[in-house]
């Protein structure tokens, strides 16, 4: 099975295999948002997959 490559550029694999992104929603319209809001948008999340879609998405990332 293929590496999803759209899906993997946006995330990334942490030592011990934990799934880390930037939360979504930061390239325009951020005048309206609160300080505070910015500041979250700008720190990564942790992502918890299933093990499924793990597997399909991500099959040799070691994740």
């Amino acid at each position: 099975m293929k590496t999803n490559k759209s899906f993997t550029k946006r995330i990334k694999v942490t030592k011990n295999g934990k799934l880390v992104a930037r939360r979504p929603g930061q390239n325009h319209f951020n005048a309206r948002q609160t300080g505070r809001e910015r500041l979250a948008r700008k720190r990564t999340q942790l992502l918890t997959l299933s093990k499924r879609i793990t597997r399909r998405f991500l099959p040799k990332t070691g994740a």
